[in-house]
């Protein structure tokens, strides 16, 4: 795919987050938000543009992390708190570096993959009866809260857009959303 990539659906609105919700609402919203922003940021892009690194020698691009943030998201809503027992998307054996090396990565995919583990993340939190639900973290040998794993990626995500905004800057000049 070398064309323009087009927003993924579900993923295209970026609503603020509630200034005066519940701890549930607001946590949803401030997630949703960042993905959102992400997907801002790769708006309108070619493969190639997806593709660019930020520097030598680090292979960090836009494509990239979509690719890793699909990942975390099934690590920490399907792995960890749903205890189903799949490996990651693009390393069978668990390295979620490989993510990130997007030099012959199909945009497409990443995109869909993307959406749909964030489909599985939103339907999983959802069922959950409570934050206080807790799911036995391997990576940090302690059982976790659904809302520490939404704080957490609240967090890898936010982390995450203040890289996209460096690189789509480099990218194309477009700063902002």
């Amino acid at each position: 795919m070398s064309g323009i990539v087009v927003p993924v659906d579900g993923l295209a609105e970026r609503v603020s987050p509630p200034v005066n919700g519940s701890e549930r609402e607001s946590l949803r919203g401030h997630l949703d938000f960042h993905r959102a922003t992400l997907l801002a940021k790769c708006a309108g892009l070619t493969t190639e543009q997806l593709r660019t690194k930020s520097s030598p020698p680090s292979a960090l691009s836009l494509l990239g992390l979509v690719r890793h943030m699909a990942e975390v998201e099934r690590a920490w809503f399907r792995r960890t708190f749903a205890g189903e027992e799949i490996g990651l998307v693009w390393s069978p054996e668990g390295d979620f570096q490989v993510a990130y090396d997007a030099a012959r990565a199909d945009a497409g995919e990443a995109f869909a993959v993307w959406q749909a583990e964030v489909a599985h993340a939103r339907r999983i939190e959802a069922a959950a009866a409570s934050l206080d639900e807790t799911a036995w973290s391997p990576r940090w040998e302690a059982e976790v809260s659904l809302r520490a794993i939404m704080l957490h990626l609240i967090h890898d995500y936010a982390r995450h857009n203040g890289h996209a905004d460096l690189l789509r800057e480099g990218v194309d000049g477009a700063v902002g959303v």
